[in-house]
This record gives structure tokens, sequence and C-alpha cells, in this order.
């Protein structure tokens, strides 16, 4: 599903592998470490190879000796991904909805979106942050995610595209039932 917004900006549903996608970035749910892990980050660190972990390593020498912050956001190259880069964020871990974590996961697509617009990149993809390991409720996560891309692209200067990435049927009509409700 595609939502057109003014200004030749849009935003989009589908079911793929985010480590296939064409946009010029695409996020990595990452793990504080940034040093790869399971699900999306063990796949994206995986088909990039290792020239993403060397910078994730720089990364954590120069910038986050002690990890990424939950909502934060950083970039590297994307390797050997079709993506130029990748924007590494950490989403919160679901604790029943508490201690602000949907504002947590709310930054890290304001964040990421930030990082993307900064570099000049026009496309962007994402994954459904946090609704794996970390156990966000997909349809909770859902309206996060499109409402946080709904209400910042227009603001963006360069951002025209953000293709939301679901991995399953599940995943993809929550986000289509997001975008048809923010339409």
């Amino acid at each position: 599903m595609r939502l057109e917004l003014p200004g030749g900006r849009a935003i989009e549903a589908v079911r793929g592998d985010i480590t296939g996608e064409r946009t010029e970035a695409i996020v990595n749910a990452a793990n504080s470490s940034l040093l790869g892990g399971g699900g999306v980050d063990g796949a994206i660190h995986d088909a990039g190879g290792p020239r993403i972990l060397e910078q994730c390593r720089q990364i954590r020498k120069t910038q986050y000796p002690q990890g990424l912050p939950a909502g934060q956001a950083v970039a590297t190259s994307g390797g050997n991904l079709a993506a130029s880069y990748v924007i590494h964020t950490v989403g919160p871990r679901w604790a029943g909805g508490q201690g602000g974590q949907a504002e947590q996961l709310a930054s890290c697509y304001r964040e990421s979106l930030r990082v993307a617009d900064e570099l000049g990149l026009k496309s962007i993809a994402f994954p459904a942050i946090s609704t794996g390991i970390f156990g966000y409720p997909i349809a909770e996560a859902a309206q996060v995610a499109v409402k946080t891309v709904y209400k910042e692209l227009p603001g963006l200067k360069n951002v025209r595209l953000v293709r939301l990435v679901a991995f399953d049927q599940g995943t993809e009509k929550e986000l289509e039932k997001e975008l048809k409700r923010v339409a």
C-alpha cells in the first residue's frame, strides 16, 4: 500500500526482506552494542559483510563507548547491500508500554529520518523496529511507526520515500491499517 503526501512524498507498506531493499538507506533494528545479533540485526550484518561491522566498531570506539542508547541513530555504509547506507537504531524492549517506550520507539524513526535527511538521501526503508526479540506488540509498534513517519516526513528537506517493510503478513496488515487511518 502506498500513501501519497504533498510535495511528492510517499509512505509505503510492503512485505519483504529488508536486506534486499533498494532504497538509498535501510534501517537496522540494532542492539546497543552495534556488533550484530539476531533477527534483522544479524541478517543485515550477514548480508552486508564485514565493512559494516568495522564501521560499527569505530562508532563504538569514537562516539558511543557504552553502546548506542535506545532511540538514537547512526549511519554506516551499506557494505555489500543494495542500499548505500545502513542506519542503526536501538528500539526499546517491551515492558508493558510503561516508562516512555512509545516515545523511545518514535525517536528511533525520527532520528533515523534525520540522519537520512542530513546525508541527503531521498529514500529509506524501515523494518518493524522492536517487534522481534524486543517483544513490542506489532499493532502498537505499527501505530507508532506510521504516526511518526507521517508527522515527520513533510518537514524533511531530502527524504521523499519511506518504505515500511514487514517480514510477515500480520505486520504488513497492521502497517496498512495504520496508513489507512492517517490517510
